[in-house]
Parts: structure tokens; C-alpha cells; sequence
């Protein structure tokens, strides 16, 4: 496959396409192309990546792991803070004290006043926002669909992004699962110590308004299931309700028998390309009507166990 840091939007096109011509046999099969999850179990390894240790955070809480992958790539000051801040312990015996229905929950310190909040230790007190990025020198495999939210929008190592060709840049989009920086009225005001994640419908009007920093990988339903707090935000009033964090550590500071061992299809794949062109014309027998489109949040982001 080619190096799809050279790929044009042209080839991405015909990339999408080749995937979807490859679900379409001359056989009789031909009447019942394959479903994204029969090109999935055929894929080879080849198309699916180990998680960097290095950049993945577990969150341990009662109800189990949630494992988190970091984007380096589009905002580099906030995720080393957060290395430092996984690496120094600094979550842990603190809580999730937010939870608004329908948009995301909120972990870290909760305490209203600056002297009064748990030290950041050796975490930098202050970094530049991290919106948006460069285009160049990213690998983006687009999506041959319109978006209402950026004139282009596709995958980055496997993260949901937006580009604009005329100015040059990228930024990652809010989809479910997302994680961001939280901040104040200052577009320089985040530190990666208070974070949040999407739970809800994709909050794209986010987009280049927050620094996006990962997006959950596994283990998500245990965030979008914790009960909701009060409106009009979500934030708890009885901190008894709040939801514990065991710890947050760095795959890479875990032993590795104690690791997550799972894989994600690779965005650049051929068996990528096919699985979401069989998502978006769906032709089981269930559907009627093929859409022809799908929303970038939308697009499932395939996670598998490795094999030993």
C-alpha cells in the first residue's frame, strides 16, 4: 500500500474504492456483499497495530479498566503534562465529579479554589493551547463525505480529524470517546490535569475550541453509564456520589503481564477502507435504502485482542 502520508485526496477516493470493490466477488456471491464485520475476521495482521505503551493511560476504577490512547501528534505539550501526571500519581484517590447527560464526564480535582487543589508536582502549571496543528507531515486518510464541520474530515493513526487544505490544518473532532483538556475562559488556561470525556452526541461546535488530547479505546460503557449528575452541568453536589479513580497510570510504568493486550485496525488499511464504505451502503436485508454517506463519528474504530 502506498505511504498514505503521499496519498492525494484523489487516491484516498479510489482507495475507498478498491475497499469497497473488494467486498464484491464475481460469483454469485455477488447478490450479498460482505458485512464490515465479515471483512474485519478476514483481515490480515497486517492491517491492525499494537498500542503504544508509552502513550496509553489505564484508568483503574471499581467497575473495571478503561484504557485511553494519547495523541502526541496534535497536542505534544498537553500529553507529555500528562505522562508526568500519570507517572506522578496524581489522580489517583480522586474522583469523576462530573457527569451531564447527553455531553461528557469530568474527572480530576474538583476544588473551586487554585491554593486549595492537589499540586500538579512536577507537571508544567502552564501551556500554550493545543488546538489545531500543521497539516503537513500528518498521515490523513479523508473520508469521500462532506461534513458540516470542516472541509475534510478523516483518520489520523486512528483518530477522528478535520483539515482545512486552504489554510493547512488539522485538529481532532469530538466524537464519542473523545478526550479533552478542560479550561477556563482562556484559550491557554488548560494543563491536562482536568480532563473530560465524550459521552454523549458528537459536540463537534468543540472542534479547535478545546485541546483534544486522546480518545478512549476500550472499556467506554463504564463512563457512559455512570448516573447523571444534577442539571444545568452535571457536577455533583454530594461528593459522595462522585465516582472514585483508583489510579491512572501509564501502560508502559505497568508490568506487562498486568497490560491490556489489545490491537487497533490500522485507518490507512485497504480492510479500513472496505469496512466503513460496507457502513455506509448497508445492503443486508434489514436495509432498504442505502445511505451512501456516514458521519465521521460514526465510523466505528475497530479494537480486537491480541493473539498470544
Amino acid at each position: 500500500m502506498p505511504n498514505p502520508r503521499l496519498l492525494s485526496t484523489a487516491l484516498l477516493l479510489a482507495l475507498f474504492a478498491t475497499g469497497a470493490a473488494a467486498q464484491a466477488p464475481d460469483s454469485d456471491e455477488a447478490a450479498k456483499p460482505k458485512s464490515a464485520q465479515e471483512i474485519l475476521d478476514a483481515s490480515p495482521d497486517a492491517h491492525w497495530r499494537a498500542l503504544d505503551p508509552a502513550n496509553t493511560l489505564y484508568m483503574e476504577l471499581d467497575a473495571g479498566r478503561v484504557v485511553i490512547e494519547l495523541a502526541p501528534q496534535f497536542a505534544p505539550r498537553h500529553v507529555g503534562n500528562i505522562r508526568t501526571l500519570a507517572r506522578e500519581s496524581f489522580w489517583d484517590g480522586l474522583s469523576i465529579y462530573r457527569s451531564q447527560d447527553n455531553f461528557v464526564v469530568q474527572f480530576g480535582d474538583p476544588t473551586e479554589e487554585e491554593a486549595d487543589r492537589k499540586p500538579l508536582g512536577s507537571a508544567e502549571a502552564h501551556l500554550p493551547a493545543e488546538f489545531e496543528r500543521p497539516a503537513a507531515g500528518l498521515g490523513f486518510t479523508a473520508l469521500p463525505d462532506a461534513d458540516g464541520w470542516a472541509p475534510q474530515v478523516g483518520f489520523v493513526d486512528g483518530f477522528p480529524a478535520g483539515r482545512d487544505p486552504d489554510t493547512g490544518t488539522a485538529w481532532m473532532a469530538h466524537c464519542y470517546g473523545t478526550l479533552g483538556a478542560g479550561r477556563d475562559m482562556a484559550a491557554d488556561s488548560s494543563t491536562g490535569a482536568e480532563l473530560y470525556v465524550v459521552t454523549g452526541q458528537s459536540p463537534r461546535q468543540l472542534d479547535r475550541n478545546i485541546t483534544v488530547v486522546g480518545r478512549v479505546v476500550d472499556g467506554i460503557e463504564l463512563l457512559s453509564v455512570i448516573p447523571r449528575g444534577p442539571d444545568p452541568m452535571g457536577f455533583y453536589e454530594d461528593p459522595a456520589k462522585r465516582t472514585p479513580i483508583k489510579a491512572i497510570r501509564l501502560a508502559s510504568e505497568v508490568p506487562p503481564s498486568e497490560r491490556s493486550q489489545l490491537e487497533v485496525l490500522r485507518t490507512d488499511s485497504p480492510t479500513f477502507a472496505a469496512a466503513t464504505e460496507a457502513r455506509r451502503n448497508r445492503r443486508d436485508d434489514w436495509y432498504k435504502v442505502p445511505a451512501g454517506h456516514i458521519d465521521l463519528c460514526n465510523v466505528p474504530l475497530p479494537v480486537r485482542e491480541a493473539d498470544d
